[in-house]
């Protein structure tokens, strides 16, 4: 890619030359890097992007920062053991609603027809925005914890093999099927992944995966391990000293401790 592959029409508008095709015209969401290549993609609602390469300059460490700990969750995206709790948005109530009705539609669509072409093409729509929120606030949490601390400890998870299906086979079915891909679904909405990957591209070096065997039911004051402390999704309450406290930043704070 050559400098002058790229040119600026006005305030909001540039241009790109694309091989065979000539000038395109884009709109620019940030300022164009000194970039070594470049990509045009469409996604699958129909819409067209552009995306420059370049190396960006490494966040660095901060002076005061220390540890956290990230316990992620269903409920509660991302937990931190400074007792923060960080919510993943997604798709508002009405949005949710309207998900809802255009599946039963399409649902109810002839294979092959238009009108099921069109309902895919809709669907689409209220899904990429819901991805498109979901790289949003995972690139801004990532920003930020690399920005504010020096270690950042996570839990060592196997998220393919947690969301993997419990459907089974025919001749031995699974358990509990539906309530497994709900759960599933529910994981993925929250970007655990991929938090997890843009910390380690921001922060390199300063990401550190731990265990997660009994994280959420060991007790942060005590070391007490039992899971009648865990009274409820959200509510730690130790058996042994009392200590209480919310149950993801009970996790978060284990977590932060590493593998001791």
């Amino acid at each position: 890619m050559k400098p002058a592959d790229v040119r600026r029409v006005n305030g909001r508008w540039s241009q790109v030359r694309v091989p065979k095709v000539g000038w395109v015209r884009f709109r620019r969401s940030r300022p164009v890097p000194a970039a070594r290549s470049y990509r045009v993609t469409q996604d699958r609602v129909g819409r067209w992007h552009v995306a420059f390469a370049a190396v960006p300059d490494l966040i660095p460490v901060p002076d005061t920062g220390g540890v956290v700990g990230v316990d992620r969750g269903v409920a509660v995206s991302a937990a931190l053991s400074t007792g923060e709790l960080l919510c993943c948005p997604g798709l508002r109530p009405k949005e949710t609603e309207r998900l809802c009705r255009l599946q039963r539609r399409f649902a109810r669509s002839r294979r092959g027809s238009n009108r099921r072409a069109r309902l895919r093409a809709r669907i689409a729509r209220v899904r990429t925005r819901e991805a498109d929120r979901r790289k949003d606030w995972v690139e801004k949490t990532s920003t930020d914890l690399a920005r504010r601390f020096a270690l950042i400890r996570v839990e060592d998870l196997r998220i393919g093999a947690m969301t993997r299906s419990a459907r089974g086979t025919p001749a031995a079915p699974g358990r509990n099927v539906a309530r497994k891909a709900g759960l599933n679904r529910g994981i993925l909405a929250q970007g655990w992944g991929l938090l997890v990957r843009r910390v380690e591209q921001k922060a390199p070096g300063r990401v550190e995966r731990v265990p997660a065997a009994f994280t959420s039911r060991r007790c942060f004051a005590c070391g007490y391990v039992v899971a009648g402390s865990r009274e409820s999704q959200a509510r730690f309450c130790c058996v042994a000293c009392g200590y209480q406290s919310n149950a993801d930043v009970n996790a978060a704070r284990n977590i932060a401790e590493g593998r001791r």
